[in-house]
């Protein structure tokens, strides 16, 4: 028997979304595009209640982006934030985000990241992580988030990773709350 295939994709909708020339100024406006992405995702029903982007952090370029993909593709690994990497690394040809002579970048994200996310900012070369609600807003409906601790964003600030919480959180975590009250599925709690 041969391995299964393994295919991951974005919905249709998030071609038209991901404008590649969009240029924003850093914090709100960063995030409120991201939280667009997943109004429009929640009330598409193609996936769970996170979007991340990734920026050129001066810049404002985008160079990635992604959406929850869990439930409709059926793996648990498919968060927002590991998406909106793995786009910027293939956009730019590299595995890392942090190479010697390329800008430094920035992971936008809906929510405090979860475990895996955090994990995953931290390797891929982000010089810094903005947020959304936070891990309490997704908590609080259903969401485990796994063993995130303030000791966890010390560390991070601590290899150069500078992260920011709470940035347009009501509006973050109103889109949360949405997603419950649509139906939509809480798949790891």
């Amino acid at each position: 028997m041969s391995l299964p295939r393994i295919a991951i994709d974005h919905p249709p909708w998030l071609d038209a979304a991901a404008d590649w020339e969009l240029r924003l100024p850093a914090g709100e406006a960063r995030m409120r595009w991201v939280i667009g992405l997943v109004r429009e995702q929640v009330r598409q029903g193609t996936g769970g209640p996170f979007a991340a982007a990734v920026f050129e952090a001066d810049s404002g370029r985008l160079v990635g982006v992604g959406l929850n993909r869990v439930v409709p593709l059926n793996n648990c690994c498919l968060h927002a934030e590991v998406l909106a990497i793995m786009t910027a690394q293939a956009r730019l040809g590299r595995y890392s985000l942090g190479l010697e002579g390329m800008p430094a970048h920035e992971l936008v994200t809906s929510c405090d990241p979860c475990a895996m996310c955090v994990g995953a900012a931290f390797w891929s070369g982000v010089k810094r992580v903005v947020a959304g609600a936070d891990r309490d807003d997704a908590m609080a409906l259903g969401f485990d988030e796994g063993p995130v601790f303030p000791e966890t964003f010390a560390y991070l600030a601590e290899r150069g990773v500078e992260v920011e919480r709470g940035v347009c959180r009501a509006e973050s975590a109103a889109v949360l709350r949405e997603y419950v009250e649509r139906g939509g599925e809480i798949y790891n709690g």
